[in-house]
């Protein structure tokens, strides 16, 4: 399932990625990313802004569960 995120909220998409816990989301403008065991898997690095998004997720994910 790839779900498209038309604007990037953090917390919205840790939501979605917790619930779900493996599967696909895009978001607009930053590109795909992949998600498993609940958290979103590393992108290619060389893109700095996917790199990024990748990093506020993930730490969005972890605020969740606090």
């Amino acid at each position: 399932m790839l779900r498209k995120f038309p604007n990037y909220h953090p917390q919205q998409i840790a939501r979605f990625v917790k619930a779900l816990f493996k599967g696909q989301f895009a978001i607009a403008g930053v590109g795909e990313f992949d998600f498993d065991n609940g958290k979103v898997l590393l992108p290619d690095v060389r893109d700095q802004q996917k790199l990024m998004t990748f990093k506020e997720i993930n730490q969005a994910i972890e605020s969740l569960s606090a």
